[in-house]
């Protein structure tokens, strides 16, 4: 049975959590065999995963959420659906509200130790395309504020060290109030750039039972020294537009630094009841206990 989630050059924690978590709580499952593959953690559920799974006679869902496309995989009797994300996701594909439970990465809550030890009053996880584009200025602007920052392309366990010592995340990256919800840290989602897709939080925030209210922030750049003169001689009216960008980029700075400060002190914290995440993780361990017996059963190829 072969593991499928999105992976590109760049780790993105979201999608690096499926082999972290999965090997723990089901290891000696997983190999290169393609006769059967499993979608776990991520957006996957779209009309691209039959793409990705083509090899594949038999495919696993497990709390795999709809999105980033409008098309929706043609599932069928091959098809072994678990749970998904949320009602958003059982909706979209047709399926019974008993398979909408919540992201598996709640399943996080049984595998890692907290220490407790607060570091920071807040840090700040932005979304993976800002940790590429702008992760000298995002640092800066945290800096500035004594604010921790965690980026979504560090290891899993550094991620979530990070989120363990705050005590207030705000959080650009899905994955990263995700787990800060896990781990019991209260989270305020930011919101930055259209790369976001809001449907995947709605979802997961049904699931957990609380709204998704985003506060608005701008998108920053890093453009260094070296670039600006780069162009600029290359080209005086191309040099003179980089110009100007690198100064409305600075004001932008200024601005987010501002604008998450502004956040941290007058927003009230998201954090879902405790009852119900307990009630959704035990519901997780259920049909993951299932799975392990289809497959000690033979069930798969």
């Amino acid at each position: 049975m072969k593991l499928h989630f999105f992976r590109k050059s760049t780790p993105n924690f979201g999608d690096e959590l499926n082999p972290w978590l999965w090997n723990q709580l089901i290891p000696d499952v997983f190999d290169d065999q393609e006769t059967t593959a499993f979608l776990g953690i991520g957006t996957l559920l779209n009309d691209y995963a039959n793409i990705r799974v083509r090899n594949a006679r038999q495919v696993v869902v497990f709390s795999t959420g709809v999105g980033y496309s409008k098309g929706l995989p043609a599932v069928d009797e091959s098809w072994k659906i678990y749970c998904v994300r949320g009602p958003l996701s059982a909706q979209k594909l047709g399926l019974p509200e008993s398979l909408a439970v919540a992201d598996g990465a709640l399943l996080t809550r049984r595998v890692f130790q907290s220490k407790c030890s607060k570091v920071h009053r807040f840090s700040y996880m932005p979304h993976f395309s800002q940790s590429i584009l702008a992760e000298k200025k995002w640092r800066s602007v945290c800096q500035a504020l004594g604010f921790g920052y965690i980026d979504a392309r560090w290891p899993v366990d550094q991620v979530l060290r990070a989120i363990d010592q705050t005590e207030v995340l705000l959080a650009e990256a899905m994955h990263g109030a995700i787990l800060a919800d896990a781990l019991r840290v209260p989270w305020i989602p930011v919101h930055s750039t259209p790369s976001i897709l809001p449907f995947k939080w709605w979802d997961w925030c049904a699931s957990i039972q609380v709204e998704y209210q985003p506060q608005q922030i701008p998108a920053l750049q890093d453009l260094s020294t070296k670039d600006i003169y780069q162009t600029f001689n290359k080209d005086i009216k191309g040099g003179c537009k980089t110009v100007f960008h690198a100064a409305s980029n600075l004001i932008q700075q200024k601005y987010a630094t501002r604008r998450l400060d502004e956040i941290a002190k007058t927003i009230r914290p998201t954090l879902s009841k405790e009852k119900q995440l307990e009630h959704l993780t035990v519901e997780l361990e259920t049909r993951l206990q299932q799975f392990k017996e289809d497959v000690q059963a033979g069930y798969f190829f």
